[in-house]
């Protein structure tokens, strides 16, 4: 029943795409109609003017009763007095205001967008990102529309489970004893993965754009979790899945201004980056913590995707033979 809510999510889902994927990277792209036809969802490109507009009708008024709620959601780094850096968070207060209610009026359940494309805006929304997602909306940074798409599809798969999804990217590697992935993004991290009260904190951002932006930070709640990534093969979708253990991390990360996730992918680094680049899998992902396995497998079944799945069990040699012979 939950592949059958992803399934239902998918023919009814649209997705509003603001601005080009990034520098035209091949694996945030792909056939939106072929993606269509496979998965039923809809990807809409709009004018950032257009939320620009949306951004200039908020009020004064709505942003501060949006900072209430920030106060009583998180832990803020930093004094109320500060009026630099609460101008700062009331940037993001009136994007996020401006971007629901955008997704609402166009009936939009999942969105993109990319830090080379901000004209008009004052910043890439951080926060705001954030807190849609954790509402439920689907994102994927950079334009990656399939990301997003699958981000929205496992939240509705998993509504009433513990746990949560989020956008996700393996950010950087630890190549101890034992090898471990740190996942992150620039900014924007869904708050519903983590137990944790998030901290919100408005620091130095400098890709796209140089500006102070708010942030929540927070880690992962530890766990078996999972990450999904959608990539177009030019003739067909491919789905490629890798089962994780989410870990506490060691010991605290005070230079990490983002939100994070630090993970020991199954069987091993080793194996899983080398299956994982082999079947062709993008730097973004949908991390999920609530939909399982099994329940992708049941997905990929009823939309007629092969489904290349990396876990405890995987080696090099089955998984090389496994690819070769995909009836997809």
């Amino acid at each position: 029943m939950r592949a059958v809510l992803g399934w239902a999510e998918g023919q009814s889902l649209r997705v509003a795409r603001f601005g080009d994927n990034m520098r035209q990277v091949a694996v945030t792209e792909g056939n939106k109609v072929s993606a269509q036809i496979k998965f039923g969802y809809e990807v809409n490109a709009y004018g950032v003017g257009k939320l620009v507009n949306y951004c200039d009708e908020v009020t004064d008024a709505e942003i501060n009763r949006q900072l209430d709620l920030y106060g009583t959601d998180y832990t803020f780094a930093f004094s109320l007095s500060d009026e630099d850096k609460v101008n700062k968070l009331k940037n993001d207060a009136r994007l996020e205001i401006a971007l629901e209610r955008f997704l609402v009026d166009h009936g939009c359940n999942a969105f993109t967008n990319t830090f080379e494309d901000l004209t008009g805006m004052s910043n890439l929304p951080g926060l705001a990102t954030q807190r849609l997602m954790a509402k439920g909306y689907g994102y994927g940074g950079e334009g990656d529309w399939k990301t997003s798409a699958m981000v929205r599809i496992l939240k509705a798969m998993s509504v009433g489970l513990e746990g949560g999804t989020s956008f996700m990217e393996d950010y950087t590697y630890h190549f101890g004893k034992k090898a471990q992935v740190l996942g992150a993004h620039m900014l924007e991290v869904c708050p519903s993965i983590t137990n944790d009260k998030p901290l919100l904190d408005v620091q130095r951002h400098t890709i796209g754009c140089k500006a102070d932006i708010a942030r929540l930070i927070f880690s992962a709640t530890p766990g078996p979790s999972r990450n999904l990534t959608t990539i177009d093969l030019g003739d067909r979708f491919r789905f490629i899945l890798n089962e994780l253990n989410t870990v506490a991390p060691p010991q605290d990360l005070p230079n990490l201004p983002v939100a994070h996730a630090l993970w020991e992918p199954e069987p091993s680094l080793r194996t899983s980056a080398q299956a994982w680049i082999m079947a062709g899998g993008a730097h973004h992902s949908a991390y999920t913590q609530s939909v399982s396995t099994e329940v992708l497998e049941i997905y990929a079944d009823m939309v007629g995707i092969e489904l290349c799945t990396i876990d405890a069990d995987t080696t090099i040699k089955s998984f090389k033979r496994d690819l070769r012979n995909s009836g997809y």
